[in-house]
């Protein structure tokens, strides 16, 4: 039976990842179990399944673009495929306790702090084209595998802990690029994941069909808007939420985690007026390096003038 608290959720939860790029599974699965009492290996299974259909959409976009590595996403599939395959195992086996909650809630917590990273090691910016990277077998084949197994038990980590894991790793890829990459790379690894929940898992049909129904124009709606908001911002506001989702996961007491999003707030906050003064800085410094740079232009074509005229 189709539920309609849980469409408008999705919705909701879509539009934010829409707008973002990320938080799908960190955000989704949460909210099924922290709102609408859904078992955790159910959430997790009926997520994936939805993912599934979803991931493609995007892939595409970018493989026509050609803001793919496509040798980069062979040796990430290598790893992560059969590794999300055997998470599902992980998660069956412990869903008779709250281990697969617990480990969506330390899935979560590397999730802020990737965030955190990628926000930090984003402003750097890659030069590089998709083709131009070379691709590191060994470091990618062992982020493939843990970021398959960590998606395999809890459905978080295609994109949020993924692409920061490839961020480190090639640091001169372009974003788009590097989007591009961790979305295509994310479509066998989810289907992966979701065939092993289909077979061995907890898979609900009403509750996917509940969050494609929500999702699928949410996500359309936040990518329309996504260009007028402020992306950066918002994406700190969704690692507070996920911050929150991860401590109520892990049981932790109301009085900590008030106290815990507190100081995250103000650090969050301090952090956005630090980093738009460092950027309006730089800017400003740039500014003034141009303007110099074409002063001494100028001067050298107003010394010949000077000297070619004699009254």
């Amino acid at each position: 039976m189709i539920d309609f608290p849980l469409i408008l959720g999705s919705f909701l939860v879509a539009i934010v990842v829409g707008l973002t790029g990320m938080g799908g599974g960190a955000l989704m699965t949460p909210m099924m179990m922290l709102f609408f009492n859904v078992p955790p290996l159910a959430a997790v299974s009926s997520d994936l399944v939805a993912s599934a259909v979803m991931k493609p959409v995007g892939s595409f976009v970018h493989l026509r673009r050609g803001t793919v590595n496509l040798r980069l996403v062979g040796w990430l599939c290598a790893g992560s495929v059969p590794a999300a395959f055997c998470g599902v195992f992980l998660a069956r086996a412990f869903a008779v306790t709250d281990a697969v909650k617990y480990a969506l809630g330390v899935a979560l917590l590397l999730a802020v702090a990737g965030m955190a990273l990628k926000s930090w090691l984003g402003a750097r910016g890659g030069t590089s084209s998709a083709r131009e990277i070379a691709v590191r077998p060994i470091p990618t084949l062992l982020v493939g595998t843990v970021g398959g197994l960590v998606v395999g038990v809890s459905s978080v980590g295609s994109g949020s802990l993924i692409i920061v894991a490839l961020l480190v790793l090639y640091p001169a890829l372009k974003a788009n690029q590097l989007v591009g990459t961790d979305l295509v790379q994310a479509v066998p690894l989810v289907a992966s994941a979701a065939l092993g929940h289909l077979l061995f898992g907890d898979f609900q049909l009403d509750l996917t069909l509940s969050l494609l129904i929500g999702s699928i124009p949410g996500v359309y709606l936040g990518a329309r808007i996504s260009s007028r908001a402020p992306g950066g911002l918002i994406r700190a506001l969704l690692a507070i939420v996920l911050l929150a989702s991860a401590l109520k996961l892990l049981d932790v007491s109301n009085t900590l985690t008030v106290w815990a999003l507190v100081v995250a707030t103000v650090v969050t906050v301090v952090g956005w007026r630090v980093r738009g003064s460092a950027v309006a800085w730089t800017e400003e410094r740039r500014e003034r390096s141009d303007q110099s740079d074409e002063g001494r232009r100028r001067l050298p074509s107003d010394r010949a003038a000077s000297t070619e005229w004699r009254p």
